[in-house]
């Protein structure tokens, strides 16, 4: 995935980082576009309207992916690979510079989860259209949940997982003090710290400052908005989520940074979502998150 991974665990059997590290490549060689051998990288050379078997686990990252797409009215969508890959932020090396406007409207007519159809009691789904599938914005939650759940499946009851930034936490410390952690701050901004406990939940961070690139004078940030195919330009800097499963606060974070400082907080109160956004309005905190601070 590109990053790296830390686990925290009370009592922890031998032979654990390994078994971890084995979870982990399996993540890999399904859900990477930068491994060509990738389950997702054979579904995107795959014929147009052909049905294509899928391992179940990427069938779980799909379909999820799919229905934050659908209730986010699509500020999430895993089919825009093409266009992460027209702005330089996928496998395919960028020139350093913007894409056409030409470029751009190209890849947008191939791209959407419209375009994606999936039969999950079949393990297998197909493309109507040469979009490409990129689960950038949810798989590395999805290896953290995988991860966790190896751990309770052993009997590892206390626990924390770190995989890029995103984490879960289950039980609590030898101490018996819950798993606190910093939330991520965007740099450049003066936001207060904010501490939250992970019993039981998982957190997932989308920023505006992680990836980027520079040019005639324009910072162009890597969250995409797969409704006009650009980056964001709305003013918010970092979207934080707190849920039970890490791989839906990993998809919701992407999908309420696209929708930007009001329409994201009105969408995270309608789903019950525990969501922190920071944006150039302010600092913008839902019911759900506000409980969980109390």
């Amino acid at each position: 995935m590109g990053t790296s991974w830390s686990v925290r665990a009370v009592s922890p059997p031998p032979g654990l980082a390994a078994a971890i590290q084995r979870i982990l490549d399996a993540v890999v060689a399904e859900m990477s576009p930068w491994e060509p051998g990738s389950d997702i990288s054979r579904f995107n050379r795959g014929a147009i309207g052909r049905w294509q078997a899928l391992p179940p686990a990427f069938v779980t990252v799909l379909r999820a992916a799919l229905d934050v797409a659908a209730l986010s009215g699509g500020a999430f969508d895993p089919a825009i690979g093409a266009l992460v890959d027209q702005w330089g932020f996928g496998p395919k090396p960028g020139s350093g510079a913007p894409p056409t406007d030409v470029a751009i409207a190209a890849a947008l007519a191939e791209a959407g989860h419209d375009a994606i159809e999936l039969d999950a009691p079949c393990l297998r789904a197909r493309r109507t259209r040469a979009a490409e599938l990129d689960f950038s914005g949810i798989a590395k939650g999805y290896g953290v949940d995988r991860v966790a759940e190896h751990l309770l499946a052993q009997g590892i009851a206390h626990f924390l997982v770190e995989v890029g930034g995103e984490l879960r936490g289950a039980g609590v410390k030898p101490d018996g003090q819950p798993w606190w952690i910093d939330l991520e701050m965007p740099p450049d901004t003066n936001f207060a710290p904010t501490r939250v406990a992970l019993h039981d939940m998982a957190v997932a961070t989308s920023g505006d400052y992680r990836r980027w690139f520079a040019h005639g004078g324009e910072r162009y940030a890597h969250s995409i908005d797969p409704r006009t195919g650009r980056p964001l330009a709305n003013g918010v800097h970092s979207v934080t989520v707190l849920h039970p499963q890490c791989m839906l606060a990993d998809a919701w974070a992407t999908a309420l940074t696209v929708l930007g400082p009001d329409e994201g907080l009105a969408l995270a109160e309608v789903e019950g979502l525990a969501v922190l956004i920071q944006s150039d309005a302010g600092e913008a905190m839902s019911a759900g998150f506000r409980a969980m601070l109390e």
